[in-house]
C-alpha cells in the first residue's frame, strides 16, 4: 500500500494563548496512539501524565512519556486524545483515527473522512 498522509492541526486546549501547530501525519494503523516528537510536546507545552511501556515493530521495548490532553482536528473532525512523545514525525495511530471515523484511501496515500459519514464522524457503540 505504501505510506498515507493527512494534514492535522493540532493543540494544547489547557493554553489558548498558544497557536495550534500544523503537521503533516503519517497514517500508521499498527500504531494504537497518536506520538508525537518531543519538539511537538515542547511548542504545545504538553505535560507528562506518566510513561507507558511501548513494543516497537522489532519487538523490542521501552518506556516513553504519556501526554495530553491534545486536541487533533482533519478538516470537519476533531478529538481529544493524550499522545505518546517519541521519534521524529507525527503518526496518526488507529484510536484517533476510529475516533474521527477516517479512513486511509491506498490508491491516493492519503487519510480523509469515511465517505458514508461526510458530515460527522459516526461509531459503533455496542
Amino acid at each position: 500500500m505504501g505510506f498515507a498522509y493527512g494534514q492535522l492541526q493540532i493543540k494544547n486546549p489547557k493554553r489558548s494563548d498558544l497557536q495550534p501547530i500544523s503537521v503533516v501525519a503519517l497514517a500508521d494503523t499498527g500504531s494504537v496512539y497518536l506520538i508525537i516528537p518531543e519538539h511537538v510536546r515542547v511548542q504545545l507545552d504538553l505535560q507528562e501524565h506518566s510513561r507507558k511501556e511501548i513494543e516497537l515493530a522489532d519487538g523490542s521495548k521501552q518506556f516513553v512519556p504519556y501526554v495530553g490532553p491534545i486536541e487533533i482536528a482533519f478538516k470537519n473532525r476533531i478529538a481529544f486524545v493524550g499522545a505518546i512523545v517519541m521519534g521524529t514525525e507525527v503518526l496518526l495511530g488507529a484510536i484517533p483515527m476510529e475516533d474521527m471515523d477516517l479512513v486511509l484511501i491506498p490508491k491516493e496515500r492519503k487519510v480523509d473522512i469515511n465517505p458514508e459519514n461526510p458530515n460527522f464522524a459516526a461509531a459503533k457503540a455496542k
